[in-house]
């Protein structure tokens, strides 16, 4: 592996597999002899993770989503400085489900916030160190749901499903705009085809 290490993030809708394909990755990776770091957004450190339980709890559904991305923000530096960075020094794989992508999705297409604005502020949160590749799994809103019933719904999978829809259409506009970096699964695909489709994004980088 390159000595400054690799950056992985995954990224989708809730349901759409992030967390299953993050553990395969983890699992080839680990009989490569490849060391791994795997972690989430929000969270990932104890100041990211209690950030986190304010994001999701539904009962501060009076969050705006200009709070939304000072607070996603600041979980994401924390868990920049004291997670991603070092262990990128230290060459290893990154593993992160969810990053920067994950803003702009909800907080823009979905709340409406400013583009240049909601990326600015992350790009300083990470010290402007983007992922070398990103998966978006992509899946209509309503499958990634009905894969999740019999979930308590967190505060933002609470929100109405026009806005889940435009954060769907927002995550394939950030793939236009990140062509370089950015790939499209179908996240309709059973877990071991995404994981292929996945596996060969990114081998050539190990």
């Amino acid at each position: 592996m390159a000595k400054k290490g690799i950056f992985i993030s995954l990224e989708g809708p809730d349901g759409a597999g992030k967390t299953t394909q993050l553990q395969l990755i983890a699992q080839k990776a680990a009989q490569l002899g490849i060391e791994t770091v795997c972690t989430r957004e929000p969270g990932g450190t104890a100041v990211s993770d209690a950030i986190r339980e304010v994001l999701l709890d539904p009962r501060y559904g009076e969050i705006t989503p200009l709070t939304e991305v000072f607070l996603y923000a600041a979980a994401r530096a924390q868990l920049y400085s004291e997670i991603i960075a070092p262990a990128l020094l230290d060459g290893k794989l990154v593993l992160c489900d969810r990053f920067i992508d994950s803003s702009l999705a909800y907080q823009v297409y979905g709340g409406g916030v400013d583009w240049d604005f909601v990326l600015n502020i992350n790009l300083k949160a990470v010290q402007e160190r983007l992922p070398d590749r990103t998966f978006i799994l992509d899946l209509p809103p309503d499958v990634g749901f009905s894969r999740r019933a019999g979930v308590a719904a967190d505060r933002i999978e609470q929100k109405s499903s026009n806005f889940h829809s435009r954060v769907r259409q927002g995550f394939l506009e950030i793939s236009r705009r990140f062509p370089e970096r950015i790939v499209v699964i179908n996240g309709e695909q059973d877990a071991d085809e995404v994981f292929r489709n996945i596996w060969d994004g990114i081998a050539h980088l190990l």
